[in-house]
């Protein structure tokens, strides 16, 4: 695949949805903390034009990754490569080709976050000589990652790819965090920003949750305080912060209507549940969606990006939210979920209040939840296509 204009290197983009990668360090972080090298992991589809003006950025949310949406790997490309580029993508029909962010037309990047484990320096990556001549692991040594340490380190992404301005930053939960930081640090660079199921700063019962869901990693005997690279994996704690995290996901009446009291007969898992009712379905469900992220994540990185998103508010050292929205020069799309008990549509609302102009709070009906910034892909699509979006 190659780039037209905005002064970049054919290197630096791969084939549509296939994964490269670019060191972005070193970083001084919001700590203090000097992280001397990093690298993001990204994915790109489409072209950028001649002018760079139509690059959209999209943020994943807590556990995502950055193949937001299927690709197409090179002719003859490894069968990994392949299959991985050719798999469905987290936002498959909001992104693609005749989409509402429709990749003949826009040229959209996503990158994993710093402090991810799908390819970004984070906490199971090798340490620099410089922390660990043996280059073991990061482990507990990972430093804290804020919101604003990521957005820092995707502007550097972001001058390599020769894109100055961007024409829409959008993400959803945590990503839309990450948007709502881009507007707010590089207000010149952002044309349009879409703050999907997220909010001006985490509340205290979402830092509650993220307590409950830390504990449950950090008091599982093999977490080894961080250091169980070489053991056995944490997947108890892990499973259960999941177990955690999925209730907030999704909405009591989804879950009673989907799920209900009904128990399945005759089941028993490893002597812990009775023979007289088995698992309850909920239960059942909830214990397969701990298990698939068990496969699929790392407990650091979970304790990093779960911190991450606990360390979002846009007005920390600021001042006041109409102050620091004040800045702001872009378009905007917040749209909540009505049936959401984790960002609260009424956060939302506050949001909205304090953006410059008039803006409007728009809507996502779903019986789902909060995730249902994920499950409700149409309608996401036409407010776009309605408002940041109709050129």
């Amino acid at each position: 695949m190659t780039i037209v204009g905005g002064g970049t290197t054919d290197s630096l983009v791969r084939e549509d949805g296939v994964v490269g990668y670019i060191d972005v360090g070193p970083l001084t972080l919001e700590s203090g903390y000097r992280l001397p090298r990093a690298r993001l992991a990204y994915e790109t589809w489409g072209h950028l034009n001649e002018d760079a003006s139509n690059a959209v950025l999209i943020e994943h949310a807590l556990t995502g990754d950055s193949h937001v949406a299927r690709g197409q790997s090179r002719e003859h490309a490894p069968e990994v490569e392949r299959l991985a580029a050719e798999a469905g993508g987290w936002w498959d029909g909001l992104v693609g080709p005749g989409a509402a962010i429709d990749t003949d037309k826009y040229f959209v990047v996503c990158a994993n976050i710093l402090g991810g484990c799908y390819g970004s320096t984070g906490p199971a990556t090798q340490a620099p000589p410089e922390v660990d001549p043996d280059q073991k692991s990061w482990g507990s040594r990972f430093p804290r990652i804020t919101v604003r340490d990521t957005v820092i380190a995707e502007a550097v992404l972001s001058d390599a790819l020769g894109i100055e301005r961007w024409r829409l930053v959008i993400g959803g939960s945590m990503g839309g965090a990450r948007a709502l930081e881009w507007a707010v640090m590089y207000p010149d660079r952002v044309a349009a920003c879409g703050v999907i199921a997220a909010c001006a700063s985490a509340s205290a019962e979402l830092l509650a949750w993220g307590q409950a869901q830390a504990l449950a990693i950090r008091q599982d005997p093999n977490f080894r305080g961080g250091d169980y690279y070489d053991s056995e994996f944490p997947e108890a704690g892990l499973g259960l912060a999941r177990r955690i995290a999925h209730i907030t996901y999704r909405s009591a009446a989804e879950l009673h209507y989907r799920f209900g009291r009904e128990a399945q007969p005759n089941e028993d898992v490893d002597g812990t549940y009775t023979a007289e009712r088995g698992r309850y379905r909920v239960e059942s469900y909830l214990d397969h969606q701990a298990s698939k992220l068990a496969g699929r994540f790392d407990a650091n990185s979970y304790l990093s990006v779960n911190e991450t998103l606990m360390s979002h508010d846009i007005t920390r050292g600021r001042g006041s939210l109409e102050e620091v929205l004040a800045g702001t020069s872009c378009e905007w799309l917040v749209a909540g979920v009505d049936s959401d008990r984790l960002f609260f549509p009424a956060e939302s609302a506050e949001l909205v209040r304090a953006l410059p102009g008039e803006q409007t709070l728009h809507m996502i009906s779903s019986p789902s939840g909060h995730d249902g910034f994920l499950i409700e892909a149409p309608q996401l699509g036409m407010l776009l296509k309605k408002s940041v979006l109709k050129d």
